[in-house]
């Protein structure tokens, strides 16, 4: 289907706007899209993020349904034994004591519609929260993936940690722990000088999306480095697999990678490039057309 077809079709009536970013497909064969029209920041699309279901017939959206909105920052998406789990990178208006960025995971039922949601503790749909430490990159949970024995793992972005997360058998959380972090020292101020000369040595300073590979290894999209990193079953080690200098437009480097998957052997990355002129970051401008790279992949 075209996105401006179905664009078109999903639009909010709020904003009349649609961004999609996580995407996933469910056991249902319907597709999960996370509309993060707010990621922007302007007003008219302030909490209009939504989680929607398309439906299909051969390669044609059949129908839509909004299965959740209101939400502040919802981001990357996963459908596991018939639940949907989605994180939000920013839940504002739930306050730590530290003053820290609030962030967290919700968890809906594909047959729910409309749910209203209010970023705050009382949601209904809120598995739980965690906060970012990182005062200079005040950036929350963001990718997330099950594993083969169905615990889920999702990334703190703004720490560059990953935790594992136990499920019960209702799908609420059993215990959740810190899994892997990578070595950067996030006291580490980036307007200090040579702050990415040191920050792009640590594998896994950001943590965007990631998924398995077929050697077990969870592969990391590490926003902010332009790089991909990789860490072993254990969570002991964290090792880059690429990293890249700001890359142009179909030259193949990455340019932001947000989301890595193994497609016929090949490990393959999508591009954000669409965050430039931070100092923390190695992307230095936007380039047009957004790309996808193909990264070297030895089992």
């Amino acid at each position: 289907v075209s996105s401006a077809g179905w664009k078109r079709s999903t639009t909010s009536p709020w904003s009349g706007r649609c961004s999609p970013m996580g995407i996933a497909y469910g056991d249902d064969g319907a597709l999960y899209v996370v509309d993060n029209q707010p990621w922007t920041g302007e007003s008219l699309t302030k909490n209009q993020g939504r989680l929607l279901r398309l439906e299909f017939k051969g390669d044609r959206l059949s129908a839509w349904h909004v299965v959740a909105e209101g939400m502040e920052h919802p981001n990357g998406v996963k459908f596991h034994r018939g639940r949907i789990y989605l994180t939000q990178s920013s839940l504002s208006s739930i306050k730590d004591a530290s003053g820290l960025l609030v962030s967290g995971v919700y968890r809906f039922d594909p047959k729910e519609r409309n749910v209203k949601v209010k970023n705050a503790r009382t949601d209904r749909n809120l598995l739980f929260t965690v906060t970012t430490k990182n005062k200079f990159c005040q950036y929350g949970l963001d990718g997330l993936v099950f594993d083969a024995k169905g615990r889920l793992y999702v990334g703190n972005f703004g720490d560059g940690e990953l935790f594992r997360v136990v499920l019960d058998g209702t799908g609420g959380v059993a215990s959740i722990a810190s899994f892997a972090k990578s070595p950067f020292d996030i006291a580490r101020d980036p307007a200090k000088h040579g702050f990415l000369q040191y920050a792009t040595t640590c594998p896994m300073r950001t943590t965007d999306g990631m998924c398995f590979g077929p050697d077990g290894w969870l592969y990391v999209a590490d926003f902010s480095n332009n790089a991909v990193a990789k860490v072993s079953p254990d969570g002991t080690r964290v090792a880059f697999v690429r990293r890249d200098e700001d890359g142009k437009w179909l030259e193949g480097k990455m340019n932001q990678p947000g989301e890595p998957i193994f497609w016929r052997g090949r490990l393959v990355v999508s591009n954000f490039d669409a965050v430039a002129g931070t100092p923390d970051k190695t992307n230095a401008k936007t380039d047009r057309p957004a790309t996808l790279s193909e990264l070297p992949y030895a089992p």
